[in-house]
């Protein structure tokens, strides 16, 4: 089991949350305190997840969670830039790093449930 702090998506999860932390503390007071605040959240959320998915033998539903969190913060970034917080050239960097957390998740999860599949015919 590799340690959590040096999985590939913890690192790009991780940056991403540092990201949303710099340039959050330019937005306006109100915006900053309740989406800039929610967002953080969730990524904090998706990085104990992902702690959790690996210390565990049934990593799938842990994952899953992720998956699901990190449509939550791609919304929530939308929204900071409709609102006109984000500037295109940060929006289109945090949608590669979002990207990149997403496209990370499913593959693991492709993998955990092929492990799945092949334990299941083995014990057949």
């Amino acid at each position: 089991m590799a340690k959590y702090d040096d999985l590939p998506v913890f690192k790009a999860t991780y940056d991403l949350l540092f990201q949303i932390f710099n340039v959050s503390q330019h937005w306006r007071r109100d915006i900053r305190y309740s989406l800039g605040e929610d967002l953080k959240k969730e990524i904090i959320e998706i990085l104990q997840l992902i702690y959790q998915a690996n210390s565990t033998r049934s990593k799938i539903a842990y994952i899953s969670s992720c998956r699901v969190k990190i449509v939550k913060v791609k919304l929530q970034v939308r929204i900071a830039k409709d609102l006109k917080e984000l500037h295109i050239n940060q929006y289109a960097f945090l949608a590669e790093m979002m990207e990149s957390v997403s496209k990370q998740l499913t593959s693991w999860m492709k993998s955990e449930q092929k492990k799945e599949q092949n334990f299941e015919q083995k014990e057949k």
